[in-house]
């Protein structure tokens, strides 16, 4: 999930790439079961992250990131 993030960051990966992936995820249901809560939540919330409503911004992927362990800093 941190790589899928910090692709879409890097501009590696497009929105709707990233949208589509977490789509899948929530319908694959396959999460890690102690980290369930939390990465049910991001995944949950990334694929909504094309809508007018969600939308996703910078700080909304530095939360998630740093809530997965990852010390996030903007250049």
């Amino acid at each position: 999930m941190a790589n899928k993030l910090i692709s879409y960051l890097g501009h590696r990966l497009t929105l709707a790439e990233l949208v589509d992936w977490a789509e899948k995820v929530m319908m694959e249901g396959e999460f890690e079961e102690g980290d369930l809560p939390l990465l049910r939540d991001i995944v949950a919330r990334l694929g909504l992250s094309d809508t007018i409503a969600f939308g996703l911004s910078w700080e909304d992927c530095r939360n998630f990131l740093q809530s997965l362990g990852y010390d996030v800093k903007e250049r």
